[in-house]
C-alpha cells in the first residue's frame, strides 16, 4: 500500500452529481475529496447519449428575468451563486450537443476549485468503523462518510436467452450507413432504443422496436424519462404504415442463423400468440444499472428494482450500511419512472437537501430556515412567494417540499426550504404537531382517466371551489400532525403557472385562518378547559 489519506467525505465520481456535491462541501469547507476515474469531469457525456443530442432542454429565452425561477426551464446548469456558470453560456440551443455539457462541467469543477483527483480508478471499497477505498494504484483512502456518486456504469441487460449475441446500445455503429437495407430490431422502448431508431431511420430497411409493455409518452406521464417527443418521429412511421413496427411482447429467445437472427416473441396484445421474426442486426437499448462490484462484503449495499440500484432511506443513505450515501441518478431509487431524480435538474435540488441533511447530521447545523410572524397573511405571504419562483418544488413535483412548522408556543413559524416530502415525515420535522407542506404537483391521473392530453378541461376560475380537481401542475398546501394529515388546500390552476391574483390568495388566507384558529382553540381549552372555544376567541386575538 502506497499512501493512506483520511477525510471526512469521500466521493466517488466526478459527474455532474460528484460536482454538485462538491460544490457545497467545498462552500461549507468541509473535508472532502472527489475520485475520478477518468481525465475530466462527466466522463459519461464524452460518449452518451451516442447520437450526441441531449433530451434535458436548454430554454435560454423565458421572460424571465429572476434566476431561481429560470432554473425551471434550464435542466443542465448545476446549482451555484455565479451567473457565469449557467448553461445558457455554453449553448443557446434548446437540445443542446453533449458535447457542450462537458465543457461545462470541466468549467464548474475549475471555476470553483473542486477538489477533485482524476485518473483514480476504484477497484474496492471496504468498511470497518470507517470506509477504507483502494484504488488501482495501490492508495488508500479512508473517510467516516462515502457518497457514490458514479451514476449507473453498467448496461442492464434482461434475462433473455440468446441476448449475449445481440448488440449493445453502449457499442453499436453510429453511423447509419452501416444499416442499409437492413432489418433492424431494437430491444427496448424508451429514448435510447428510439434515439438508435430515429438515427437508422434513413438508411434501414425496417425498424421494430419491441418490448412487453406499451410505449409510455412523456406528455401523458409527465415523467421527462419517458419517450419523448424530441425522440418519436418514428411513431409516425409506424402508424402510417411506412415499414416500420412496434411490438408489445416477450422475447422468449434469440437465436443466430448464418448471418442472420431468428426471433422469437410471445405478443402482448395478441393473446401470447407466438411467432418468429428473422433480423440481420438485433440492438439491446434496456438502459443501465448500478455496479455493485467493487464493495467488499463488509459494505455491500442491498439493492433493489431488478438489482439495478442501491436501496435508500429518505436521506439517500443506504438502508444497511451506516455513513453511506447515494447522489445523482442513484437517487432515483426513491421516484423511481414517477420525478425527476435521475436527471441533472431533479438531483441538483435532491444533492442540496442532501448537503444540508449531512450539515444536520454530522456538523450540528440547523436546517436552514426563516422565522416568519404567526399571522394568516405572513404564511400566505411566504408561500406565494415561493410557489411562483422556486425551481426545485417545480423540478421535483410532490418528492421535495416546503415546510412550515408552528411553535409549540404558538409564537412563531419556522419556513424550511425544498426537503424530501418523506424525510420530512421520517425525521424530527414530523414529530411536530403542527406542520404544513408546501409542494407543486399535477392532479388529474392521465393515463389512468384515459383521457386525451390535450384536451382537458380546466377547472373554470370562478369554481375556486374545485380547485383540488385542477388537473395541471398548481400548489398543494397539507397541514400535518406528528405525520398525520389533518387538512388540505389545493390553489387553483392558472395557465401561466403564476398564482398572483386574488382568486388564489383570498382561499389560503381563508384556510390559514381556520387552521390557525383550531389550532389556537385546542392549545388554549388544554390549558384553560373550563372555557368553551368560542369564548377563548372572542378574548383574545390570534393575530
Amino acid at each position: 500500500m502506497q499512501n493512506r489519506t483520511e477525510f471526512d467525505y469521500l466521493i466517488i465520481g466526478a459527474g455532474p452529481a460528484g460536482l454538485q456535491l462538491g460544490y457545497f462541501l467545498e462552500k461549507a469547507n468541509r473535508n472532502y475529496l472527489i475520485l475520478e476515474a477518468g481525465e475530466n469531469p462527466g466522463t459519461f457525456f464524452n460518449k452518451y447519449p451516442i447520437h450526441r443530442k441531449l433530451i434535458s432542454i436548454n430554454k435560454v429565452y423565458t421572460g424571465y428575468e429572476n434566476p431561481e425561477i429560470n432554473l425551471r426551464w434550464d435542466w443542465n446548469s448545476l446549482l451555484s451563486d455565479s451567473e457565469e456558470m449557467l448553461f445558457k453560456n455554453y449553448s443557446k440551443r434548446y437540445f443542446p450537443n453533449a458535447d457542450n455539457l462537458v465543457q461545462y462541467l470541466n468549467d464548474f469543477a475549475n471555476h470553483f476549485n473542486i477538489k477533485i483527483q482524476y485518473g483514480t480508478k476504484v477497484i474496492k471499497i471496504l468498511k470497518n468503523n470507517s470506509f477504507q477505498i483502494l484504488d488501482s494504484y495501490g492508495n488508500a483512502y479512508v473517510s467516516k462518510h462515502l457518497i457514490i456518486a458514479t451514476g449507473f456504469t453498467k448496461a442492464y441487460v434482461p434475462e433473455i436467452p440468446g441476448i449475449e449475441l445481440a448488440e449493445n446500445y453502449t457499442d453499436v455503429s453510429v453511423n447509419p450507413e452501416d444499416f442499409i437495407n437492413e432489418k433492424v430490431l431494437i430491444i427496448g422502448k424508451g429514448n435510447s432504443g428510439f434515439e438508435t431508431a430515429d438515427a437508422l431511420v434513413d438508411t434501414t430497411a425496417q425498424i421494430h422496436l419491441a418490448s412487453p409493455s406499451p410505449v409510455k409518452m412523456a406528455w401523458e406521464t409527465k415523467y421527462v424519462g419517458h419517450l419523448r417527443a424530441v425522440n418519436n418521429n418514428i411513431l409516425d412511421t409506424y402508424q402510417l404504415k411506412s415499414q416500420n413496427v412496434v411490438i408489445d411482447a416477450t422475447i422468449d429467445n434469440i437465436k443466430r442463423d448464418n448471418d442472420k437472427f431468428v426471433v422469437s416473441f410471445s405478443y402482448t396484445h395478441a393473446h401470447q400468440e407466438k411467432e418468429n421474426l428473422i433480423y440481420d442486426r438485433v440492438i439491446v437499448c434496456t438502459g443501465w444499472r448500478f455496479d455493485a462490484s467493487i464493495f467488499d462484503k463488509s459494505c455491500k449495499p442491498n439493492l433493489t428494482i431488478n438489482n439495478r440500484f442501491p436501496e435508500q432511506t429518505s436521506e439517500w443513505e443506504s438502508t444497511n450500511i451506516k455513513n453511506l450515501y447515494f447522489a445523482g441518478v442513484l437517487m432515483h431509487m426513491r421516484d423511481f419512472k414517477k420525478k425527476q431524480s435521475g436527471f441533472i435538474h431533479g438531483f441538483r435540488h435532491n444533492i442540496r437537501a442532501l448537503h444540508h441533511i449531512l450539515e444536520q447530521k454530522y456538523q450540528s447545523k440547523d436546517l436552514p430556515n426563516q422565522t416568519i410572524n404567526l399571522t394568516s397573511e405572513k404564511i400566505v405571504d411566504a408561500i406565494i412567494k415561493r410557489v411562483n419562483v422556486s425551481a426545485g418544488l417545480w423540478q421535483q413535483t410532490g418528492f421535495l417540499c416546503d415546510v412550515i412548522v408552528i411553535s409549540d408556543e404558538f409564537k412563531y413559524a419556522k419556513y424550511y426550504q425544498e426537503l424530501p416530502t418523506d424525510y420530512v415525515h421520517d425525521s424530527e420535522l414530523g414529530n411536530n404537531t403542527h406542520y404544513y407542506t408546501i409542494t407543486l404537483e399535477f392532479g388529474l391521473d392521465i393515463l389512468k382517466a384515459n383521457q386525451n392530453p390535450f384536451a382537458i378541461e380546466r377547472v373554470h376560475k370562478e369554481n375556486i371551489d374545485k380547485a383540488q380537481e385542477s388537473a395541471f401542475i398548481h400548489p398543494i398546501i397539507r397541514r400535518f400532525s406528528q405525520g398525520n394529515l389533518l387538512a388540505e388546500h389545493h390553489i387553483i390552476e392558472d395557465l401561466a403557472s403564476e398564482w398572483l391574483e386574488d382568486i388564489h390568495i383570498k382561499p389560503l388566507l381563508k384556510f390559514f385562518d381556520s387552521q390557525l384558529i383550531d389550532n389556537y382553540q385546542s392549545k388554549f381549552t388544554q390549558i384553560i378547559p373550563a372555557l368553551p372555544k368560542c369564548e377563548i376567541l372572542t378574548q383574545t386575538s390570534i393575530s
